[in-house]
């Protein structure tokens, strides 16, 4: 498989040769499914946290006497049938976090990106770089290049300054290095930017045992 380099101007570059593994068959999905759970998982804070009977502050002292007043039994006003009681069973502070194998990842990734490459959902360009931090020129190379409809993933191989500084206020793009993008990130855009250094790296990244 092939894939047309283009410049910000979009004009054509030349090609440039997929080097790993194209995945043609649905062998991948269940890694996929793995690797996108325990990414959602590990983005949840896990601080929810509620008060038992013996962590709520007040007196031990029993409310009333057992008998005599004609009202319930009652023996602490922590009950959790009280207002401002404890909470059974309530949440506490934990890990969601799921381990998931090396090699799972690295099969996730590789299924993520060979579908957007079979859908033509990637565009690689030569080299992306900016005069000026202005969102105005980010969103004209974005118009140029078609990609003003729907959410785009830029995915860079070094940092360009300016082209950070102008993308945060353009609305539904992304950033992401190629060292760390991950199969979520390659799914949720609709559209896909690999500088070509990127992209290489990102294969050179596919392509370890």
């Amino acid at each position: 498989m092939k894939l047309t380099i283009k410049d910000i101007k979009g004009n054509n570059q030349g090609e440039l040769e997929v080097q790993f593994p194209v995945i043609e068959d649905a062998s991948g999905t269940q890694a996929v499914h793995d690797v996108v759970v325990a990414y959602q998982a590990a983005q949840r804070m896990g601080t929810a946290c509620t008060k038992t009977m013996g962590e709520v502050a007040g007196t031990g002292k029993k409310p009333w006497r057992q008998k005599g007043t004609g009202r319930a039994r009652a023996g602490s006003f922590a009950s959790p049938l009280w207002r401002g009681g404890g909470v059974v069973f309530g949440p506490k502070p934990r890990d969601f976090s799921k381990k998931v194998s090396r090699n799972t990842r690295q099969l996730a990734l590789r299924k993520a990106l060979s579908e957007r490459l079979r859908a033509g959902d990637v565009v690689v360009l030569d080299a992306i770089k900016l005069a000026s931090p202005k969102t105005k020129e980010f969103v004209a190379v974005l118009a140029t290049l078609g990609l003003d409809g729907g959410t785009t993933l830029l995915v860079l191989d070094e940092a360009e300054k300016n082209v950070q500084l102008a993308s945060r206020n353009a609305p539904n793009v992304f950033i992401a290095s190629s060292e760390n993008v991950n199969t979520y990130e390659i799914l949720r855009s609709d559209k896909l930017v690999f500088t070509r250094g990127a992209f290489e790296k990102v294969q050179a990244r596919l392509n370890k045992e």
